[in-house]
């Protein structure tokens, strides 16, 4: 009896499958462009809520912190510095969750004090909350360049 679910298993897959075509990417001249379009081609591919979500994640990382690399990463949408991961946007359908989430992975050094907070839970999004993760995302990729 496996300990994975059948999400958890797809999105090992999904990562190989990933890891393969960078491999073969790393070859070529437009691997940006290739990882760009990969992570457009994931939003295009989630039902309507998460979709919409995940667009508009995607157009205030990009606009908040441009400097960062998108590409998929366990088959999300994810956004990198130096080829390490800083944050992500996890469907609520992908792991049959009732959000969608955005997270942060450590390079992000969101610090503040001896606890915080390396995800969110997003359901809709409007001025503040989309103001609240160009935030994020701008302190994130500046601490990503300083380190």
């Amino acid at each position: 009896m496996s300990e994975f679910t059948d999400e958890e298993r797809a999105a090992m897959k999904e990562t190989a499958a990933e890891r393969r075509a960078a491999a073969k990417r790393a070859k070529s001249a437009d691997k940006a462009a290739a990882d760009l379009e990969d992570v457009l081609a994931k939003i295009a591919e989630m039902p309507d809520a998460d979709r919409a979500l995940a667009e508009r994640v995607h157009a205030i990382v990009t606009r908040a912190a441009p400097a960062l690399a998108p590409r998929t990463w366990y088959g999300m949408p994810a956004y990198a510095k130096d080829g390490k991961v800083l944050c992500f946007f996890k469907p609520a359908e992908k792991f049959k969750s009732r959000y969608a989430t955005l997270g942060f992975e450590d390079v992000a050094a969101l610090d503040d004090g001896a606890m915080w907070a390396t995800s969110y839970a997003l359901v809709s999004l409007d001025e503040h909350e989309e103001s609240a993760i160009a935030e994020l995302v701008a302190r994130a990729a500046e601490a990503a360049e300083a380190a």
